[in-house]
């Protein structure tokens, strides 16, 4: 078998070489052909001159593309997948917060028969706060997403040919990996692992990111908080005509008085931003749309190492992605 190992690289010059150097090792020792398939997304650095060092160091077993600008780490696993040729293909991060050799124990459970191998990290190490904020939201979120996401399992993952065909398949714009890992289903086997330290560089999750990630997971899924929206709206009005009852019944029974200002404020400010709430809500889903019928492509490819990319297995109406390619 082949395997193909895909690797989203942004501003990682600090410690592509010992990732390389630490995946290639385990690799190298076990009974597969593979290749390495890099994906620079805009890196600001010096992460393509390494890559493009590495492909000429490895010509048989590295081949790397490099994007126009940064345009995310979804579509660059897009990109990884659509390159990739292997019968597996392994999803994993250039940090060394993925720890290579956990590799082989993918590829074993793969060999059992399983579509997708999930490396599922402890929250050891993490701030205590953090992990309790990512366990309310992924209990929260699991109430109202039509698919099942679990706490800890990321993008680390092995995933079978047929796995990544069915991903390719799927053309919406918005993409939010996770969620797409789980609505495809295929046979899923998971595992632990404690987690690892980053090596070298900065992180690029931070608190803003980490929390648009968690809107994109939220409403990526379903339609279900328009619905709360429209049953927090019938649920006003009729709360506000039990008041205006009420209201009519004091004034007969004790006559017109008047209306108490606090309450007249509380009211017009809960009112006002329970509506703001809901135009974002609104909003939201109007701007997804509104991306799909546009169409533009994923990402666009400025450079990558001369190898044929690999055929677009998705409808024939999904966007193209390698507008703008020039191989060196």
């Amino acid at each position: 078998m082949k395997l193909s190992v895909v690797v989203p690289c942004y501003n990682e010059e600090a410690v592509i070489g010992r990732f390389d150097d630490q995946l290639r090792t385990v690799l190298d020792g076990l009974a597969v052909a593979y290749e390495l398939c890099y994906v620079d997304d805009g890196s600001l650095d010096g992460t393509l001159p390494r890559l493009r060092a590495l492909a000429q160091q490895h010509p048989g077993t590295t081949r790397y593309l490099s994007f126009s600008r940064n345009f995310g780490k979804e579509p660059a696993m897009l990109a990884g997948l659509r390159a990739a040729t292997g019968d597996a293909v392994i999803l994993m991060d250039a940090d060394l917060q993925h720890p290579p050799e956990l590799v082989e124990k993918m590829l074993d459970l793969y060999q059992l028969g399983h579509d997708q191998v999930i490396a599922r990290r402890s929250r050891d190490g993490d701030r205590r706060l953090r992990t309790v904020l990512s366990r309310v939201y992924y209990r929260a979120v699991n109430t109202w997403i039509d698919v099942e996401l679990t706490d800890g399992a990321g993008d680390f993952r092995l995933l079978s040919r047929k796995a990544v065909d069915a991903l390719l398949a799927l053309p919406e714009y918005n993409r939010f990996s996770k969620g797409l890992f789980s609505w495809i289903g295929f046979d899923t086997v998971s595992f632990d692992y404690r987690n690892a330290a980053r090596e070298a560089g900065e992180t690029k999750w931070r608190f803003g990111a980490l929390v648009n990630y968690g809107i994109d997971g939220m409403i990526s899924f379903n339609c279900r908080p328009l619905r709360a929206a429209l049953y927090a709206g019938l649920s006003l009005a009729a709360l506000a005509a039990l008041y205006a009852l009420w209201v009519v019944g004091a004034a007969f029974v004790g006559g017109v008085t008047a209306p108490g200002y606090v309450t007249l404020v509380a009211i017009v400010v809960g009112l006002g931003g329970l509506q703001m709430v809901m135009l974002g809500l609104i909003g939201e889903y109007i701007g997804r749309i509104y991306y799909e019928t546009k169409r533009r492509p994923h990402y666009l490819v400025k450079e990558s190492d001369g190898a044929a990319p690999a055929p677009v297995r998705a409808p024939a109406s999904s966007p193209t992605a390698a507008v703008g390619q020039r191989p060196r």
